[in-house]
C-alpha cells in the first residue's frame, strides 16, 4: 500500500486547511486510514482515523469538534478538514494505514503498517 499525503501549508490561527491522503496498491488489505502529527521536538501523536468498511471515525480529544476526517472510496482518498487551527497544531502530518482497530491507534504511533511522507502544517499566531 502506498500513501500520498498533500495539502499542508501556512495558515493563520483560526484558519482552515484540508489534507488529502491518496492510497494505492493493495488497499483492500487495510482496515483503516488516518493521520498522525509530529511537532518539532515532540513524539508522534494520533490525530484521527476512519475505517474502510462502515466509515467509523475516531479522533484525538485535542481535535474533536475542530477536525473532520472523511473519505472518498471511489478515489481511494481520505481527507482531514482542519478548522479553527491553533499554533499548537503546527506539525508534520503523516498519513497512515493499518489493520488494527481504530481505538488502538493512539498507542501505535510508531507501529503502523504503512506510512506516507509527511506534509507540513504551520499555524501562525
Amino acid at each position: 500500500v502506498q500513501l500520498q499525503a498533500s495539502g499542508g501549508g501556512l495558515v493563520q490561527a483560526g484558519g482552515s486547511l484540508r489534507l488529502s491522503c491518496a492510497a494505492s496498491g493493495r488497499t483492500f488489505s487495510i482496515n483503516a486510514i488516518g493521520w498522525f502529527s509530529q511537532a518539532p521536538g515532540k513524539e508522534r501523536e494520533f490525530v484521527a482515523g476512519i475505517s474502510r468498511g462502515i466509515g467509523s471515525t475516531y479522533y484525538a480529544d485535542s481535535v474533536k469538534g475542530r477536525f473532520t476526517i472523511s473519505r472518498d472510496n471511489a478515489k481511494n482518498t481520505v481527507y482531514l478538514q482542519m478548522n479553527s487551527l491553533k499554533p499548537e497544531d503546527t506539525a508534520v502530518y503523516y498519513c497512515a494505514a493499518d489493520n488494527r482497530p481504530l481505538r488502538s491507534w493512539p498507542q501505535a504511533a510508531y507501529g503502523m503498517d504503512y506510512w506516507g511522507k509527511g506534509t507540513l502544517v504551520t499555524v501562525s499566531s
